[in-house]
C-alpha cells in the first residue's frame, strides 16, 4: 500500500496510534448512544403525505336524489308525525350526513322520539334536542307501538 502523503509504502502506518485511547473533547460532552442514533433515524420527508393518502382512500357515498313519489311519501309521513306530535311518536329515520373533508358523505339510520316538525327551519327536532334537516332525509318510518297485554 502506498502512503498518499509521502509516497512511501507503509503497511503499518497506524501502529503508533492504534492502541491510544479515543480523544475526548473538554469543550463538548460525549453524545449518548440514543442521541447519536436519533441523528440517523428515518424521517418523513413528505410531512402529512400519509394523512393525505388515508383521506383520499376513505370512501364516501353520494347523496341520493329522490323522485317525486318518494318526496310525496316523505311529506305525507311528516304530516302524520306532525298530527300525532302530542303522543311523541318514535320514528326510524335514514338521512345523509355531508362529509366535512371531501365531496359526498354517509348515511345513518337512527330511531328517535320526535319533539317537533319544524317547517320554518325545515328540520325534524327530536326529544334529545338533536335536529335533522328534512332535505337530508331519504327514508322515514313511524315506529308502531305494540299493544300492551
Amino acid at each position: 500500500m502506498t502512503d498518499k502523503f509521502n509516497g512511501s509504502k507503509s503497511p503499518d502506518r497506524y501502529d503508533d496510534i492504534i492502541m491510544l485511547p479515543h480523544h475526548q473533547s473538554a469543550k463538548h460532552p460525549r453524545m449518548s448512544d440514543i442521541t447519536r442514533a436519533a441523528q440517523f433515524s428515518p424521517f418523513a420527508a413528505l410531512t402529512g403525505f400519509d394523512d393525505k393518502i388515508c383521506e383520499a382512500s376513505r370512501l364516501t357515498d353520494q347523496p341520493i336524489i329522490m323522485d317525486d313519489n318518494t318526496n310525496d311519501d316523505l311529506d305525507y309521513k311528516l304530516q302524520l308525525i306532525k298530527d300525532s306530535i302530542s303522543s311523541v311518536p318514535e320514528v326510524t329515520v335514514t338521512y345523509f350526513i355531508p362529509d366535512a373533508g371531501k365531496s359526498g358523505g354517509s348515511y345513518r339510520t337512527e330511531t328517535k322520539r320526535v319533539k317537533k316538525v319544524d317547517y320554518i327551519d325545515r328540520c325534524l327536532v327530536f326529544a334529545d334536542t338533536s335536529k335533522i334537516p328534512i332535505g337530508d332525509i331519504i327514508k322515514l318510518d313511524i315506529v308502531q307501538k305494540s299493544p300492551s297485554t
